[in-house]
């Protein structure tokens, strides 16, 4: 039997961090896992079933929401900041830290798609943490940007930066763009049919949208979290890579893997960046939480 609790947690003295908080059954304290997701997602997007997998094995399970996604605060609304979330999640740890039912000694954290680079970087400097899980973690944002925007696309979207950068100096909001769509003459983050079929799969009312700010590309970018991975050691490190990834880009994670020190372990597992959370599930919660028993438990 697992318990789901809605919690909330001050972030830095002005926004509220609000999440999902899962307890075993039975007295504590627990070791604890801290999750959060990728790109512009929120938590109702496919991470529920890992969370109640470990929450079933004794695990003390901090699912939450970025700033200005889903049930947390934050302006303006639907804006990744990467480094800003990292500090958030710090906060969240403290959060676990402090809970009655957590023993604060054992604590990992689970991180997927962009949020796996995010756990990557918390990995290297939060010794707090006993283990990390990256699941097809971004890598490089510059190599990623090469390989997914054609070169002749590059100063259109560069120009949209500049603009977006001008119309906030006039005073005006950060400038939105679609994040799924399958029209070309739709400017979005992905086109592709699995990443349509990701965000798009059915979740409550108003606990989403289609859209992101402009500059979270820009931020995007710019988010280089492999040039960390040598220094996760000596916290224990899972890499979890899909062999077909076009997204997070399956030899950036493999050649990052490589870098990255003892302890460490790999898990492939077939299909594309989204098959973790579906068609693979079981193969890539299964791992994680072999990981979680051996350096938690």
């Amino acid at each position: 039997m697992v318990q789901r609790k809605d919690v909330e947690f001050e972030a830095d003295g002005a926004v509220r961090l609000r999440g999902w908080l899962h307890l075993p059954d039975g007295p504590g304290p627990y070791p604890a896992i801290t999750m959060a997701h990728g790109y512009a997602g929120v938590k109702e997007h496919g991470l529920q079933p890992f969370a109640h997998a470990f929450a079933e094995h004794g695990f003390v399970v901090l699912l939450h929401d970025h700033r200005t996604f889903g049930a947390s605060e934050g302006s303006p609304r639907q804006d990744v900041d990467p480094w800003q979330q990292i500090a958030d999640w710090r906060r969240a740890i403290s959060y676990l830290e402090s809970r009655p039912e957590v023993d604060a000694d054992r604590i990992g954290l689970w991180g997927t798609s962009y949020a796996g680079g995010h756990a990557i970087v918390l990995g290297a400097t939060d010794r707090r943490l006993r283990a990390v899980v990256a699941q097809v973690p971004t890598i490089s944002g510059y190599e990623q940007g090469l390989r997914r925007i054609a070169p002749d696309a590059v100063a259109g979207l560069e120009e949209a930066f500049s603009e977006d950068e001008r119309a906030q100096l006039r005073g005006e909001a950060p400038r939105t763009q679609t994040i799924v769509s399958s029209d070309p003459a739709v400017p979005a983050s992905y086109r592709s049919q699995e990443a349509i079929d990701f965000y798009l799969q059915p979740k409550p009312d108003g606990v989403w949208d289609n859209q992101v700010t402009v500059r979270s590309t820009r931020a995007a970018r710019m988010y280089e979290p492999g040039t960390w991975i040598t220094r996760v050691s000596p916290t224990p490190l899972l890499m979890v890579v899909a062999l077909g990834d076009t997204v997070t880009v399956t030899d950036l994670a493999l050649a990052a893997y490589e870098r990255a020190l003892e302890p460490k372990r790999l898990q492939l597992i077939p299909g594309g960046h989204f098959d973790p959370y579906t068609t693979q599930f079981d193969k890539a919660s299964s791992a994680a939480l072999a990981w979680f028993r051996e350096h938690l438990a």
